[in-house]
Parts: C-alpha cells; sequence; structure tokens
C-alpha cells in the first residue's frame, strides 16, 4: 500500500504531474488560436463556447500548430531543462545543446507535442475533477451543497455511496497523472536523447578536447624538459669541478639561472594556452625558427647548424612545431649523449621542411631517465599534426632524427 501511495503521491509522482501541468500551460495559447476558427466554424457561438464540439475541435487543431513551432532547434533546450528537473531522468540521458539535425528537430517536435497534449487532459482533468470529488465528499455532510448543486432526493444508502465515488475519482486522477509523467519519463530519453549526429559531435568534441590536452602536454615535456636536462647537466659538471676551477662553476651557475629565467617565461606561455581570448579560442603563442640561435646556444652541447633557405617566411604553426622538434632532438642528444657534438639540418625543398639531426652513438648514456620518456612519440605527433612524418632511431654510428613538415600544415 505504501508503496501505490507512494507512485500516486509521492515527491516524483508531483513533479511528473507539475511537468503535466506546464505542458498544458504551454498549449494553452495554440488552443485559444485554434478556437477562434473551430467556433464559427461549428457554429457553436464563438471562441469562448462550453461546447465539446469547440473545446476538442481546438484541442485537436492546436497540436499540429505546436508541433510546427517545436521544429526550431532551441526547443530542444528548454525541453530538456524541464524534463531533467521534473522528469527524475538521469540527465546523463539527455543531449545538450540546440537541435541541429532534422532528425533531431522531428524527435523534439514529437516530444513537445506528446508534452503539451498529455499535459493540457491532465490539466484539464486537474481543473475539472477535484472540486467536483470534494462536493461529491461533503454532500451527505452538508445538505446545502446539495440544493446547490440541485440534486435530487436519494436514500441515505445511495448518499453513503457519493464519497467513495469522490474518492475513486481523486484516486483515478491521480493514477492517471502518474501514468502519464511515466510514460514521459520513459520517452524523454528517446526524443530527447543523443541522435547519431549527436554522438558524432560529442565524439569530435572529445577528440578535439584530447588533442588539445595532449598539445599542451607536448609543450611542457619539450620546454620544461629541456631545460631541466640542461640543468642537470651543468650541475653536475659544476660539482665535479666545484674545487678545482671556480670559473668554469660561476659560467655553470651564470648558464643554470639564465636558462631557469627563459623556462619559466616559456612555461608562462604554454600556460597561456588555457586562457581564453575574446573570440573564445586558446592562444597559440611560443618561439619559432627566429629564435633558434639563441635555443642552441643555451642547448648545452656543441651543435653545427646547418640552414638551406628563408626560415623567416616559414608560417608560425609550422615554425612553431619545428622549433619544439628540435628543441626536443637536443635535450635526447644531451640527455643520452652528454655533450657530444650535434649536426642539425634544416632545409626548405619546395612546400617542405625538412629536418635531420645527428649525433654520435654513446657507448652509455651520462644521463637516463628512469621509465623513458614520451619525446620522441611527441615529435611524431608533432609532425603528423602538420600533415608531415618523422622519425627517429640509430643509423651506424650516430642516433639520426628526421622530420618532414609541408608548409601548408600551418595553413
Amino acid at each position: 500500500m505504501r508503496r501505490v501511495l507512494g507512485a500516486l503521491f509521492g515527491a516524483r509522482a508531483r513533479l511528473r504531474w507539475i511537468h503535466l501541468i506546464l505542458g498544458g500551460a504551454l498549449l494553452m495559447p495554440y488552443w485559444l488560436l485554434a478556437t477562434v476558427f473551430v467556433g464559427p466554424a461549428v457554429n457553436a457561438g464563438g471562441m469562448f463556447s462550453n461546447s465539446l464540439k469547440v473545446q476538442f475541435g481546438s484541442y485537436a487543431v492546436a497540436l499540429p500548430l505546436a508541433a510546427v513551432t517545436a521544429y526550431f532547434p532551441l526547443t530542444r533546450p528548454m525541453s530538456v531543462a524541464a524534463a531533467r528537473v521534473l522528469c527524475g531522468v538521469p540527465a546523463d540521458r539527455f543531449a545538450d545543446g540546440p537541435a541541429r539535425s532534422r532528425t533531431a528537430r522531428l524527435r523534439t517536435s514529437a516530444w513537445f507535442t506528446l508534452h503539451v497534449g498529455l499535459g493540457a487532459l491532465i490539466s484539464g482533468a486537474t481543473l475539472a475533477l477535484p472540486p467536483f470529488a470534494v462536493s461529491l465528499i461533503v454532500v451527505p455532510l452538508l445538505p446545502p451543497v446539495r440544493d446547490l448543486l440541485r440534486m435530487p432526493h436519494y436514500p441515505a444508502w445511495q448518499l453513503a455511496l457519493f464519497p467513495v465515488a469522490g474518492i475513486a475519482m481523486l484516486i483515478a486522477l491521480a493514477a492517471c497523472a502518474a501514468a502519464a509523467g511515466a510514460l514521459l519519463a520513459r520517452q524523454a530519453p528517446v526524443l530527447l536523447g543523443l541522435t547519431p549526429s549527436d554522438r558524432l559531435a560529442a565524439a569530435e568534441r572529445r577528440a578535439t578536447e584530447l588533442a588539445e590536452r595532449n598539445r599542451l602536454a607536448r609543450e611542457l615535456h619539450d620546454s620544461v624538459g629541456h631545460a631541466l636536462s640542461a640543468v642537470t647537466l651543468q650541475a653536475g659538471a659544476a660539482r665535479r669541478v666545484l674545487d678545482s676551477d671556480a670559473e668554469f662553476v660561476r659560467e655553470a651557475l651564470a648558464a643554470i639561472e639564465e636558462t631557469t629565467r627563459r623556462t619559466v617565461g616559456e612555461l608562462d606561455s604554454v600556460l597561456g594556452l588555457l586562457r581564453q581570448d575574446e573570440e573564445g579560442a586558446a592562444r597559440l603563442t611560443g618561439p619559432t625558427l627566429e629564435t633558434l640561435d639563441g635555443l642552441i646556444a643555451r642547448s648545452g652541447v656543441p651543435v653545427s647548424l646547418t640552414a638551406d633557405g628563408d626560415l623567416i617566411a616559414i608560417p608560425a604553426p609550422v615554425s612553431r612545431e619545428a622549433y619544439r622538434i628540435v628543441q626536443e632532438g637536443l635535450s635526447n642528444a644531451l640527455r643520452h649523449a652528454g655533450a657530444s657534438p650535434v649536426s642539425l639540418w634544416i632545409a626548405l625543398h619546395g612546400e617542405e621542411l625538412e629536418i635531420t639531426m645527428e649525433n654520435p652513438l654513446p657507448d652509455s648514456a651520462p644521463v637516463v631517465r628512469p621509465g623513458g620518456g614520451r619525446g620522441v612519440r611527441g615529435i611524431a605527433e608533432r609532425a603528423a599534426l602538420l600533415g608531415g612524418q618523422a622519425q627517429a632511431g640509430p643509423r651506424e654510428s650516430v642516433w639520426r632524427l628526421s622530420a618532414r613538415l609541408p608548409l601548408g600544415g600551418g595553413r
């Protein structure tokens, strides 16, 4: 019994009842408009007639009008907002945003029509039945009510049935409202849920967010990782000659200071990617090949650079990715080959930028990162994002990194 009463009059049932009454209120403007035409058409005395032909005829005309207006994209967000709060359906089963595809609009229109159609019936019954049911309940106790209702004289045993009938009407109304609310709750995820196009758009948004996170991870890895590798090598060298070569220690400390100061600036630039500009797009900033000389001077390894072509004319996105690829290549050389010399070639070949870097393979790496790193993978990802390719690995007695970046990838 408690479960039945909860299903009919519990908190969820009451919220769904309110949702249905809201649907009836939404249909009212369409119904009033329909009565303007239906009343004269059936010769029932105008739009305010009590004729059932006018009432239900206007109802039948109002539903198609509501279906047509619900075809607009913004109907779905409003319907979803109401259904989430009042229908008792988990929020993740609804689609977010306006209905863009034809299928989504048709589903939203069907939902809106079902909502206002059922809501109008339940609202009308809610307005009409309770006063009449209460009158039946109090008829045996209050003779003036019988006179007010102009009821004929009934035997006492028949009058005793009136309260039962009134209570039955109220229970039937609650049962109809609960059934209609349950029907809407079942149909809400079907008609207001994700369509295939919504799922595709959501997958594309997740892919974009993941790509952005990976891009930020690469930026942090390349800028901070390179600086830490250089600082580690310089600090280790300074520690070994601390008592014998004070001038070298001063130079190493100065290099550490400059490297850390520059890295803090790069870190702030990378974190700036998370900030939003006025148009809501992330700012893409960072060093380019124009500042390559400074990177080489601070790399901590001797670098022989051969450049062919106008590197300043390279599109900024390609130039930024090329800088990071060179930076990561120098970090790997410093980390695994120590102070061994590095040969770097950067050349423009038509609409493609080619980067090649070589350093001798050491017998043992002086600096090893526990668990390895993601630098080589990050280089390949950077090249792939521009439509290019990158490879790294041992070639005879050297470690070679090569990357080919199409200039069109920056556009």
